[in-house]
């Protein structure tokens, strides 16, 4: 998992394994961000679409962003001029593809977890100061 600023710049990245659910993990990636600063927006895919989790980001002062389900059974909690914002979301994508370029994330060849995720960490670090 990626989160990164309005430029594209990685704030915080982790891994976990591949059958844990997105929307369980999203309130450690904002925990273990790099900034002292807490983000004022959370924009998210469908997957984040939990209304405990928009509680819970609410309390500590973070509007999230996010597209409802289709198969949504509760009312909708925001409207179409928040979604607009949903819109900016192409730069946490372009960060994405930018790690991706780096082999050693696109396909994880290491046996220990630690080590994939330093490889991940450095690809972060580069992306960083190409920012810079």
């Amino acid at each position: 998992m990626l989160m990164t600023d309005a430029q594209g710049v990685p704030l915080s990245a982790f891994t976990t394994s591949a059958n844990n659910a997105e929307v369980n993990t999203i309130e450690t990636l904002v925990e273990i961000r790099a900034t002292k600063k807490c983000p004022r927006r959370l924009l998210y895919d469908k997957a984040a679409d939990a209304d405990w989790l928009r509680d819970a980001l609410e309390r500590r002062g973070i509007e999230q962003v996010t597209p409802h389900r289709s198969g949504r059974k509760k009312p909708s909690r925001q409207d179409g001029r928040k979604l607009k914002r949903y819109r900016n979301r192409w730069k946490v994508e372009r960060s994405i593809s930018w790690l991706q370029s780096q082999r050693k994330l696109v396909v994880r060849y290491e046996r220990y977890a630690h080590l994939f995720e330093g490889f991940l960490h450095l690809a972060c670090m580069i992306l960083c100061l190409a920012k810079f």
